[in-house]
């Protein structure tokens, strides 16, 4: 009897499992990112559709109140059970809709009909974007961080290639932007290269050149990503970085192009194998991409004429100050008085003028020392200059620093503004004397030098000697000449231009001597920058050209209107792009310093022996 119990408790069991395995099943269900029951507009949110035992290729549904996104056949597993010697198949297959919340209201999905077996019907609210509990939002903004350094490859794999701007393909592009397209000559910019991509994880290589900004001063900033973010462009999510970002300031006026350079970029593909008896099995395969962004082209115009004569050159917003070491001064004893300069643009490039020709005649100014403490931040270069002046007082008395304005242009405003560092009254002392102001001391009669017994009885009238005439001939021939040299010495004091253009050679000397420091110390970027001043200052100084009119072509043309050998000028503009070029591109051993160096002084060397003769 218990034998018998058991046999039928067996086929009983066989039965139970059977039937089991061969019930043909369709569920459908939906889910949220964050687990909450109600979904808000523009939320994610995932339609499952689950068939056991079904055989069946399903496209995607619509679901009511939303957008589909993505569908794919998410999972696929099967398995055999012999069952009295009979062997059955059981197989479940889950396919998702990947969702977008689109309007608000209480829909419903299905049921559904598939291979004659009909699903369930499942509802679900959608509110308005939001209107979501507090805990939900944080759920949210968790998964959205947890996200952070990972890619969505079904998404990937299932999603219609973005119209893409620049050259790659729709997994991975790399997009160049510019903060404004028409800008004024010296106008700071913002130059972006932003990564988009969709594949797994990446690695990014680097540049293998760098862009092309001919025309244009660069100033490289490293406000790059740190970290992936996500975004969605034309109906597809990427993970995106910025990889690069330049501060640009254009040198002349017209279409200026800048070009894209090349990065590398390796990360793995994945194929899916769609196996009958396993699940879905996925192969990597390394791959490198080179990827190039797209060009760009910004229309530069002139800055608005007429220009003012103090202009100092300067495009951005600008504020300056000043600060005097001491009121109360001696003769002939050195004090300092600092203009400082803040604010943003092309900071490094800002001019004062000459203090000489502000300053009081008996105050003798100093040529000055400037400390530049600037760096690409934000949407321009940012800082301060301080320009540090020596000055002698040669004379006493109260004498009036008059204050000293600074002219710049304002891109925001359209206009040339204004800013006023305030003046000082000193009070100079008599201090240590000096050869302009010793005074004679007169001359004590000393008896013993001729005593009355020493007196000669004989004596000749000296006034028809010529000897007595001589002393007043030569202090007249020497007043003459003195007089002389005076007016010359005004004339060429008056004559600014002629100064300038005379001193233009000691004053890059100066430059290049600060550059070769920076090249001891070490100092690359440093370095290129002074040398970069040495080279424009001079031909500025050299042809009488304002700084804000500096551009290649003008300067080369110029330059061979007054004189200069066609080799020597194209030196001269080889030279400078090759130092605005080393600005960017990577770190230079001391030899190409030292290269660099000798070529800027022949070019300097070369443009003084050739005896230019400026119109």
């Amino acid at each position: 009897m218990t034998q018998i119990r058991r046999y039928i408790f067996l086929l009983l069991l066989s039965l139970v499992t059977f039937t089991s395995i061969a019930a043909e099943k369709f569920q459908v269900s939906v889910a949220t990112q964050t687990g909450g029951d109600d979904i808000e507009v523009g939320e994610q949110f995932y339609v499952y559709l689950k068939l056991d035992n079904i055989d069946a290729e399903l496209s995607a549904p619509e679901v009511p109140g939303a957008l589909v996104k993505y569908f794919t056949l998410s999972s696929q597993s099967s398995s055999f059970v012999a069952v009295q010697g009979k062997m059955t198949r059981s197989s479940s297959l889950i396919y998702v809709a990947t969702c977008s919340a689109s309007k608000e209201g209480t829909f419903s999905f299905g049921p559904l009909t598939v291979g004659g077996v009909k699903s369930n019907k499942v509802s679900y609210k959608i509110v308005k974007a939001g209107s979501g509990s507090l805990s939900k939002q944080k759920q949210r903004q968790q998964q959205q961080t947890s996200r952070q350094g990972a890619y969505s490859q079904d998404q990937d794999d299932r999603n219609e290639g973005p119209k893409f701007i620049g050259k790659g393909n729709e997994k991975l592009f790399l997009k160049a932007s510019v903060s404004k397209s028409t800008a004024y000559e010296q106008e700071a910019l913002v130059y972006t290269v932003k990564l988009y991509s969709s594949y797994a994880p990446i690695k990014f290589i680097g540049a293998t050149e760098a862009p092309k900004f001919d025309g244009f001063v660069v100033e490289e900033s490293d406000e790059t990503s740190k970290s992936l973010h996500y975004e969605t462009y034309n109906g597809q999510e990427y993970a995106t970085a910025i990889i690069a970002r330049y501060i640009i300031f254009p040198q002349m006026t017209g279409k200026l192009t800048i070009k894209g350079n090349t990065y590398t970029v390796s990360t793995d593909e994945q194929e899916y194998y769609d196996d009958p008896y396993f699940r879905m099995l996925t192969v990597r395969r390394p791959i490198q991409l080179n990827v190039t962004p797209n060009d760009l082209v910004i229309n530069v115009k002139s800055l608005p004429t007429p220009q003012p004569s103090d202009f100092s050159g300067g495009v951005g917003q600008f504020s300056i100050s000043s600060s005097l070491s001491s009121a109360s001064l001696k003769t002939n004893q050195p004090a300092s008085i600092v203009y400082e300069v803040k604010g943003s643009g092309n900071l490094k490039y800002v001019k004062l003028p000459d203090l000489n020709n502000i300053f009081p005649k008996q105050l003798e100014v100093f040529s000055p020392t400037a400390d530049v403490n600037a760096a690409a931040k934000g949407m321009s270069v940012s800082g301060s200059v301080k320009f540090d002046y020596s000055f002698t007082p040669l004379e006493m008395g109260q004498y009036q620093i008059p204050e000293l304005a600074l002219v710049y242009f304002d891109p925001s405003t359209g206009k040339y503004e204004r800013s006023v560092a305030k003046g000082y009254t000193i009070e100079v002392d008599k201090g240590a004397l000096s050869e302009k102001s010793q005074t004679k001391n007169r001359l004590k009669f000393d008896d013993a030098l001729m005593p009355v017994g020493k007196l000669k009885q004989t004596h000749s009238v000296h006034i028809y000697s010529f000897g007595y005439w001589l002393w007043f001939i030569l202090p007249a021939l020497a007043l003459a000449v003195i007089i002389y040299v005076y007016r010359r010495h005004l004339k060429s004091a008056a004559d600014i231009v002629g100064t300038r253009m005379r001193k233009a050679g000691k004053v890059a000397s100066r430059r290049l001597k600060k550059a070769a420091a920076c090249m001891k110390s070490g100092d690359r970027e440093r370095f290129y920058d002074e040398m970069l001043i040495a080279l424009w200052g001079y031909v500025s100084a050299k042809l009488n050209i304002p700084t804000s009119e500096l551009n290649r072509q003008n300067v080369a043309q110029r330059l061979l209107e007054a004189g200069a050998a066609e080799q020597t000028v194209q030196d001269l503009v080889s030279v400078l792009d090759d130092c605005e070029f080393a600005k960017y591109a990577p770190g230079s051993g001391q030899d190409e310093l030292m290269i660099v160096y000798d070529r800027g002084t022949q070019v300097i060397n070369a443009l003084e022996d050739s005896k230019l003769s400026p119109r």
